[in-house]
């Protein structure tokens, strides 16, 4: 019998954040954009090997490349894994914002923006222990590189864009905990 939800192994990185973004991200409705992407394949699950700061930074900035260089049905999106290195949430925090600055000097700002997630997620002045954190955590540490061209061509034909967060934080309480791990069960395995 094939095992429906893989074990949590650093080595099936991929494939485990694929999954999330099936069941949480689009299952949920977490972000209304992600299904067409995921349905057409142009989501690049890209798993960082390194666990130094430097491989981290140099990783993400050859996947910038590479996105840039591609054409949006090609890779519309990419998200960067981090299996190993940046379990500490703090750390993940300063390569979000080493990750934005190289973007800002790179002129690259208002052509990519970046989404963070992480399996300790925390939003500045929540509770640890409050629900809601759920929306912005995964399996593992995640840099969401985001074309801002098509955030802006999708946003713009999407009723009330600035409700999501708030939608999705109410789906969190009112899913709750055990709802979330009937979700995704390996939840209970790694944050909940």
């Amino acid at each position: 019998m094939k095992q429906i939800y893989p074990s949590y192994k650093k080595d099936n990185a991929a494939e485990l954040t694929r999954l999330w973004v099936e069941k949480m991200v689009v299952g949920l409705n977490l972000c209304p954009f992600a299904a067409p992407e995921t349905h057409r394949d142009s989501v690049r699950y890209a798993v960082v090997d390194g666990s130094s700061p430097e491989e981290a930074i140099r990783c993400f900035l050859e996947e910038v490349l590479l996105i840039q260089e591609s054409p949006e049905k090609e890779i519309s999106t990419t998200l960067v894994i981090y299996p190993a290195g940046q379990e500490d949430f703090d750390d993940f925090l300063d390569l979000l914002a080493l990750a934005e600055e190289c973007l800002e000097q790179a002129g690259l700002e208002g052509l990519f923006q970046l989404a963070s997630f992480h399996p300790q997620y925390l939003f500045d002045g929540v509770d640890e222990s409050d629900i809601t954190n759920w929306t912005n955590r995964a399996p593992f540490p995640v840099l969401h590189i985001i074309r801002e061209g098509q955030m802006g061509r999708i946003l713009s034909s999407y009723k009330s864009p600035e409700e999501i967060p708030e939608q999705n934080m109410l789906l969190m309480t009112e899913l709750g905990r055990e709802g979330l791990i009937k979700r995704f069960p390996l939840f209970a395995e790694y944050c909940l």
